[in-house]
């Protein structure tokens, strides 16, 4: 252990998010107003051959009506294209290791999982998906679903900004805007230092190497739905299996890795994910990808206050983020440093290092873990499976949450609005007055768009997990009993329904059962929130502005900031407790008892 050490890169960390979301965030406002910037003679003939490509009035506003069916139909294109191709995959080129179609539910669950953002994984990349499916499929997807969040998000601040208006701005060009000036060169720069790295990018079909050593392995039986096969005293049936030889997966694989992270996307080309050395290679290299996890999502909160005419209303909003980040993060590497108390009876030092990446250590791992279930990322350089109870119930509770700590692309910044107009609202009550959050009125319909956004996922992900642990078909998929296999399906839900995409592992995922329902969490989990905040945007921008008075709550200092922090604290202990209670809580206090 080297705290003094661990302390730097968390530090490190958190200031070179302040300081790069500072020019970021600007350029982001200048971005989405239509204001030259920088790239503008590069790009803006790019831009303009888009629109008469597709047919595009740049000048044409919408309202959140058309603004959510636009959002809402390329996304259903985009979906319905990627199945056909998951389906098809044996007919398309850049194949060479000749993978077959997948099945029609992992197919569905594949695409919904990538249109929505949340990239979860039930299968496993390198021995499912050819090239042309990583690339033209998956990364096209991690490029279009962070664009649509972030357009999103930008129509959500329009409606703050306008007054008296019926329109919030034109999706297809918020979304050409958002791939052509901020993910296409971010991506690009991201991508080519890892590859410096070591992060592959190449074409090549598999290598197969012999190994110095054969080594001998037990590899379990499974049965025709992939669920681990016992004998008559319930022990795993294996078979010994000599292995001489050992076959390397080759790829692209930077040109997809720096779009996760920034996109906050999280789909690994490996199974992996971002543990595998070649998606993940260095020190740098981690600490790099979790800086582009956070990011963009950092940045939006001062292209919010730009946007607004007042950036102390971003910085706000980036200090409860910044807040709850270091508490979460404080709490996760407290936990795994202290270890368990049979590790500490065997006398092993250095704290939990099981199921975590060495290479990295604690804290790296641990910053990693963090930053991507605070976030829509889902990226994994660890096995939260393996955490220590309370150390896992850490990024189990970012995700329940919502995922503004930073949150993903766009929604992390919408869904802290959200949070935002409840406490205004609950405020305003206490006073005795109607409240305002930057001179717009919150009325009823604001609070029931806010409700909806915030408390959506929360309810499909205890509705879902309760029909998991009644059905015998999801119960054979888990792979402990009792409190943990229920933090196991909860995480799972919570991590689909928020479109997070990570998993605590120990459950087969892969199944009818989680392939379908999950794709149902997926999607009432993106597409609700979105379509109430555009809902709320539609209504706020309609709205006449109202001069702030001496009856006005100042949202931009930090009692606002503080009681924002609690609301969100508070509405996330009230709703998931009981189920927290019930898993890591309970495993926290039967393992210090003991067992």
């Amino acid at each position: 252990m080297n705290l003094p050490n661990d302390l730097f890169q968390f530090s490190a960390l958190l200031a070179a998010v302040v300081l790069l979301a500072i020019p970021l965030g600007g350029y982001l406002a200048k971005v989405y107003q239509g204001e030259r910037t920088w790239l503008s003679p590069f790009l803006v003939p790019c831009e303009n051959f888009c629109y008469r490509l597709c047919g595009v009035d740049q000048n044409d506003d919408m309202s959140w009506q058309r603004y959510a069916l636009a959002m809402v139909l390329f996304n259903l294109v985009l979906f319905l294209l990627l199945v056909a191709m998951l389906l098809i995959q044996p007919l398309l080129p850049l194949n060479p290791q000749k993978l077959p179609g997948l099945s029609w539910p992992l197919a569905l669950n594949t695409a919904v999982s990538f249109v929505t953002n949340t990239n979860w994984q039930n299968y496993s990349g390198e021995s499912t998906l050819g090239y042309f499916s990583q690339m033209v499929g998956l990364t096209v997807h991690n490029f279009v679903s962070a664009a649509s969040g972030m357009a999103i998000a930008v129509a959500v601040i329009r409606g703050f900004v306008r007054r008296s208006s019926a329109f919030i701005g034109n999706f297809w060009v918020d979304l050409t805007r958002s791939v052509l000036y901020v993910l296409l060169p971010l991506s690009l720069v991201a991508a080519l230092f890892l590859v410096s790295q070591g992060v592959i990018q190449n074409f090549s079909a598999y290598k197969t190497v012999p190994l110095v050593q054969a080594t001998t392995t037990e590899k379990p039986q499974l049965d025709a739905q992939g669920n681990p096969l016992l004998d008559r005293a319930g022990k795993p049936l294996t078979d010994k299996v000599t292995v001489r030889q050992a076959t390397i997966p080759m790829g692209p694989v930077a040109s997809q890795e720096a779009i996760k992270e920034l996109g906050t996307n999280g789909g690994g080309f490996f199974n992996a994910n971002s543990a595998h050395p070649f998606e993940n290679p260095t020190p740098l290299a981690n600490f790099v990808e979790v800086l582009l996890i956070l990011l963009i999502p950092a940045a939006l909160t001062r292209t919010f206050g730009v946007m607004v005419g007042n950036p102390r209303q971003g910085w706000a909003l980036l200090g409860v983020m910044l807040f709850l980040f270091v508490l979460a993060l404080g709490v996760l590497h407290w936990q795994e440093l202290a270890s368990t108390p049979l590790l500490k009876q065997l006398g092993v030092v250095g704290g939990n290092l099981e199921g975590k990446e060495l290479r990295f250590g604690l804290a790296g791992t641990d910053m990693f873990e963090v930053a991507t279930t605070a976030t829509s990322c889902g990226a994994v350089t660890a096995m939260h499976d393996s955490f220590t109870p309370l150390g896992g119930l850490v990024p189990l509770s970012l995700i329940l949450l919502g995922e503004i700590v930073f949150g993903g692309v766009g929604s992390g910044l919408y869904t802290m609005l959200a949070f935002a107009v409840i406490a205004v609202f609950v405020s305003g009550l206490m006073i005795g007055r109607t409240p305002e959050y930057l001179g717009k009125k919150i009325e009823v319909r604001e609070m029931w768009m806010a409700i909806v956004t915030i408390l959506i996922a929360g309810i499909v992900v205890l509705i879902l997990s309760g029909i998991a642990i009644i059905t015998p078909a999801a119960v054979a998929s888990m792979a402990n009993p009792g409190a943990h296999g229920l933090t196991e399906v909860l995480y799972a839900f919570a991590s689909m329904a928020n479109n997070n995409g990570s998993a605590f592992a120990g459950l087969n995922g892969n199944t009818n059962f989680y392939n379908l329902l999950g794709a149902l969490a997926m999607l009432i989990g993106r597409y609700a929130p979105a379509v109430a905040m555009l809902a709320m945007a539609g209504g706020l921008a309609a709205k006449k502005y109202v001069p702030p008075s001496l009856g006005t709550l100042p949202t931009d200092k930090f009692p606002f900031a503080f009681w924002l922090t609690l609301v969100i604290l508070i509405v996330g202990a009230l709703t998931f407790f009981p189920a927290l209670a019930l898993g890591p809580i309970v495993e926290h206090l039967a393992m210090v008892g003991g067992n």
